[in-house]
């Protein structure tokens, strides 16, 4: 099997064969990410994607999950994805899932009839970042969507019948933003109602746009107190439908998991357990380790 590059995927496929399908991302300019930043977008051959998945076969014996990486795999033609899937469950019949990234523009310039097809055809989860739900950090960011358009794409996706796991950034707003930023995307969480949510904590790499702005002076970050009050406003905020939440990521300053809206105020107490000044997160990270 090839790789080139870091290669990247959720957490929930830390157990997945991962097949590089496209190398980097299509879209590549978010303020905030420098993971694709070394590779120049392209998409790989079919043929190499079957050569790799037939590779292997020949060494593991049972392959229950597989991802598609890079970035924004759905960026391939519908028929290209379906070619890659009967391959899949050609060589593979034990294999139970089938994940891959999902770029809101992607997603929008997939149809409902061939989203369905593909979740036919075997995939069965998409990670979509909606990192904030704020038209005016989406912006500055670059994400290149509006809040409408993710919206869109969110409910495209679960109208398919692929499962959806939707990720937000805490922090993402800096101190000016950090309100707008939490009730915002708590509305368009509300609109999508996502299966997963996942919700990660800034960390800046040095060579990102955004990490310029913060040495700069023009955004300043939020402290893990402000981190913990933005997390609380976007869950007092939160009307979902059996969905299920985590905040487990390494760059977490809390942990915490549970099913929305059953553990709602479970969670907030947690939170306001967390906002107390005797919690020590030095702790939370040592016994995470």
């Amino acid at each position: 099997m090839r790789y080139e590059g870091s290669v990247y995927r959720p957490p929930s496929e830390a157990r997945s064969l991962i097949i590089q399908v496209t190398i980097g991302c299509a879209h590549n300019e978010c303020t905030f990410c420098n993971m694709y930043k070394d590779k120049k977008f392209r998409i790989r051959k079919l043929e190499e994607i079957v050569e790799d998945l037939k590779e292997a076969r020949e060494y593991y014996k049972s392959i229950k999950r597989i991802f598609l990486a890079d970035g924004d795999a759905l960026v391939l033609k519908t028929e290209d994805l379906k070619k890659i899937l009967t391959a899949i469950n050609e060589l593979f019949p034990e294999c139970e899932r089938v994940g891959i990234y999902a770029a809101p523009r992607d997603i929008l310039n997939k149809s409902i009839e061939e989203l369905k097809e593909l979740n036919q055809a075997g995939i069965t989860i998409a990670y979509l970042g909606i990192e904030s739900g704020s038209d005016e950090v989406l912006r500055e960011i670059k994400k290149g969507v509006t809040s409408k358009e993710m919206i869109e794409a969110g409910k495209k996706v679960v109208s398919s019948g692929i499962k959806l796991s939707v990720m937000i950034i805490s922090g993402l707003g800096g101190k000016e933003k950090w309100k707008t930023h939490a009730l915002e995307s708590a509305k368009v969480l509300n609109e999508i109602n996502p299966d997963y949510l996942a919700l990660l904590t800034l960390l800046l790499h040095p060579e990102t746009e955004m990490h310029e702005k913060v040495q700069s002076g023009e955004l300043e970050l939020l402290t893990p107190n402000e981190i913990m009050l933005e997390t609380k406003e976007l869950i007092s905020n939160l009307n979902l439908s059996n969905c299920v939440f985590r905040c487990n990521h390494a760059s977490n300053y809390l942990v915490l998991s549970g099913t929305l809206p059953q553990d709602k105020e479970i969670l907030l107490e947690q939170l306001n357990e967390a906002m107390d000044e005797k919690y020590d997160y030095r702790d939370e990270f040592l016994r995470r380790l």
